[in-house]
C-alpha cells in the first residue's frame, strides 16, 4: 500500500495529523493556483483556507474515482471562481487607464482592492518543468505578471479552463468533471482563451529570457539597478531602459510611457535628492526583483515601502512594476525596518 494511500485511509477515519500529511505536497502549488486564479495574495490565501476546509468536511466522501491531485484541483478552482464572483477584477495600471504625464502631480492612490499584486518566488514551490503531456506553459512562465494579468482579462470560466488545461495540464475530461461541463465546452472556451491570450502576453517569456541571460548576467543587471537605486543615480538607471519603457506604481494608478518619461518622474519623486533607499535582491513572479527601504527619519531606519519587480527584454529593463505597499514584505520574508 502507497504511502498516500495510508494516510488517506487514515485521514478518512478521522486522523487530522494524517489529513495533514496528505494535504502537505499539495499546499503550495494549489495556493499559486489560487494565485493565478485571483492576482491577490490575501484572496488565494483565503482560497486555500477554505479549500483544505472542504476538503477535509467531504474526505470522506472521496472514493478515489479520480486521483487526490484532480479532486483537490476541482475543490480548489470552484472556491476561487465563487470568491472571483465577490471581487473586481485585478488589473495593473497599464491596464487601467492611460499613460500619465511626467510632469503631472501623481494621481491618488486607489485603496479599493482593484490591483494585482505580486507573488513571492520563495512560495511558487513550482520549477520550470510541465506538469504533464498537456500542459501548454512552464509553471514559471504561467506566474509571470504578464500571464498573471492576461488571465484576469478572461472570463472566470475560461480563466478556470485555461490554466486546468494549459498550465496543471488536465485532460478535457478531468477539467470538464471540475467544472461540470462537457469536454466539448472546455475545448470551446480554451480557444478562446488562447486568442485571448496571445494577444496580450510577450512573444517571448520572461523564462526565456532569463535563460539567455544566464545566472551571472542577470544577477550583474539586479546589483547594477540596486547600486543606480541607492546612489540616486538616474542616468545609471536610465541607462538600462529600453527605449519604450514603463514604470508602474500600484495602488498608484499613474504610469509613465518610455524612457523620457521614465526619467522625467524617476528625477521628480522616487530618485530626487531628498530620497535615500536601501535595496535587497528578492525574487517575484518568477522575475527579478527588489525590496525598496526608504529612509524614515523618525524612526531613525530605513523603512520599507515597495516590492520592484523587473521585466527584461534581454539584457534591457521593459518595464519596472513598483508595487507600493508595506503590507508585502512578511509575505517575502522581509524585514519592515532595516538598521542604519
Amino acid at each position: 500500500m502507497s504511502d498516500e494511500r495510508r494516510l488517506l485511509e487514515a485521514a478518512q477515519a478521522g486522523d487530522e495529523d494524517a489529513f495533514a500529511g496528505l494535504i502537505a505536497p499539495y499546499r503550495t502549488q494549489l495556493r499559486a493556483h489560487c494565485y493565478r486564479m485571483i492576482a491577490s495574495l490575501a484572496d488565494a490565501d483565503d482560497a486555500l483556507q477554505e479549500t483544505m476546509l472542504r476538503a477535509w468536511s467531504g474526505l470522506a466522501r472521496f472514493e478515489s474515482r479520480s486521483s487526490l491531485r484532480s479532486w483537490l484541483y476541482r475543490i480548489a478552482t470552484n472556491v476561487s471562481l465563487r470568491i472571483i464572483e465577490q471581487r473586481p477584477k485585478r488589473v495593473l495600471p497599464i491596464d487601467y487607464g492611460s499613460a500619465t504625464d511626467p510632469h503631472a502631480a501623481l494621481d491618488e492612490p486607489l485603496t479599493e482592492s482593484i490591483w494585482l499584486e505580486p507573488y513571492p518566488d520563495a512560495e511558487l514551490g513550482i520549477d520550470a518543468a510541465l506538469l504533464g503531456p498537456d500542459a501548454r506553459y512552464e509553471q514559471r512562465e504561467s506566474i509571470e505578471l504578464a500571464f498573471a494579468a492576461a488571465f484576469q482579462h478572461l472570463s472566470a470560466r475560461q480563466r478556470a479552463v485555461l490554466i486546468l488545461r494549459d498550465v496543471l495540464g488536465f485532460s478535457a475530461r478531468e477539467t470538464a468533471e471540475a467544472l461540470e461541463t462537457t469536454p466539448v465546452s472546455v475545448d470551446s472556451a480554451l480557444q478562446r482563451a488562447h486568442k485571448a491570450i496571445e494577444k496580450r502576453v510577450p512573444a517571448q517569456t520572461q523564462q526565456a529570457t532569463l535563460r539567455a541571460l544566464g545566472d551571472g548576467e542577470l544577477r550583474e543587471i539586479v546589483n547594477r539597478f540596486i547600486d543606480a537605486w541607492e546612489r540616486n543615480d538616474v542616468d545609471a538607471v536610465v541607462a538600462m531602459l529600453a527605449e519604450d519603457a514603463r514604470m508602474a506604481m500600484p495602488p498608484w494608478p499613474s504610469w509613465y510611457s518610455g524612457r523620457d518619461a521614465v526619467e522625467i518622474f524617476l528625477r521628480g519623486w522616487p530618485l530626487s535628492a531628498r530620497k535615500r533607499w536601501q535595496l535587497l535582491p528578492t525574487g517575484a513572479n518568477g522575475q527579478p526583483a527588489v525590496a525598496g527601504y526608504l529612509w524614515d527619519e523618525q524612526a531613525s531606519a530605513y523603512g520599507a515601502e515597495t516590492i520592484i519587480v523587473l521585466t527584461l527584454r534581454a539584457a534591457n529593463i521593459e518595464e519596472i512594476t513598483a508595487f507600493r505597499s508595506p503590507k508585502l514584505f512578511p509575505r517575502f520574508g522581509l524585514p519592515k525596518q532595516l538598521p542604519t
